[in-house]
């Protein structure tokens, strides 16, 4: 996990957090997601969680304006903004500010949501990568927003998404502490197979079926997300439930190895990004993180005192 920690404020008595996870954003989505309980959220502040429903679109743009708010609303309170969370696309964009990209074409977007249609996202995401192979790397296949985005922008000004990538250094409203926790990758990968059979346990294949039953399939954004697609499957163009549970929650495993193994590179290119090796255990963990925070903290009070 990421946790990036943003000062906007010199009297920090306490936290709140500002959740970067993409898909915390949506109701309904609690145990594919990890959300925290209510029982966790009533003892520390969250923000960005349960303020979508399934079939909208939420996009980095949106991210940073929100995030924006919670993190002013927070200091304005005298606490410490914590934006925590894996949607490394979120959090750079956050740290950087957003790209300076051309605006929706309504024609060609239209143009491509039928390409889409007739073709699928394979022969599109094909075009990307002779066009723009960085943005190819990036964009997941079932993504159907950020691909169609790419191929706008590329159609629209000629010049390939990434071209418009921020190199900016970090936004000068806020002084960042940007920590990354990482395990060995055998550990890693331990933890991802533990995880996803505790949440098919805990009952993720109905939280599935009541969002399918509510009407809701891999057209809307929220269900491409990974622990939720894997379970549909396509004919004819409509979507079914699979009854293959095993062969599921093998799937939601193998990808999300691979989603992490994306997280660790993604990290790297953050700016000013100190990479945390996690704890035997949560205490020893929490006691890094708390070393790291507290150099942090000091410096700022030095400096909030004229003092280098």
């Amino acid at each position: 996990m990421l946790r990036l920690f943003a000062r906007g404020s010199s009297r920090l008595c306490h936290a709140e957090i500002v959740s970067a996870d993409s898909m915390q954003v949506y109701r309904g989505m609690d145990i594919g997601t990890a959300k925290p309980s209510a029982e966790e959220q009533a003892q520390l502040v969250h923000h960005l969680i349960d303020i979508r429903d399934p079939s909208e679109q939420f996009t980095a743009g949106d991210f940073v304006r929100l995030a924006d708010e919670a993190a002013s609303g927070i200091a304005r309170r005298g606490a410490l903004p914590v934006v925590s969370g894996g949607t490394g696309f979120y959090l750079k964009n956050f740290i950087t500010g957003m790209p300076e990209a051309p605006p929706s074409d309504a024609g060609i977007r239209a143009a491509l949501k039928l390409e889409l249609k007739e073709k699928g996202a394979a022969a599109l995401m094909e075009e990307l990568a002779r066009c723009d192979p960085p943005s190819a790397e990036k964009i997941h296949i079932n993504d159907e927003y950020r691909l169609l985005r790419a191929l706008e922008v590329q159609r629209h000004s000629g010049q390939p998404l990434s071209s418009y990538s921020v190199t900016n250094p970090p936004r000068p409203q806020y002084r960042f502490l940007i920590l990354g926790f990482f395990r060995s990758r055998e550990e890693l990968y331990r933890r991802i197979d533990e995880r996803c059979a505790a949440m098919f346990t805990q009952g993720l294949g109905d939280e599935v079926r009541r969002l399918h039953e509510a009407g809701y399939s891999p057209r809307d954004p929220a269900l491409r997300a990974i622990g939720y697609r894997e379970f549909f499957v396509e004919e004819g163009g409509e979507y079914r439930l699979s009854q293959d549970i095993a062969g599921v929650q093998s799937l939601v495993a193998r990808n999300s190895r691979r989603y992490a193994k994306r997280q660790i590179t993604f990290f790297a290119s953050l700016p000013g990004a100190k990479k945390i090796m996690a704890g035997t255990d949560d205490e020893e963990t929490t006691g890094r993180l708390r070393e790291e925070l507290e150099k942090f903290l000091s410096a700022d009070s030095k400096t909030a005192n004229g003092h280098e």
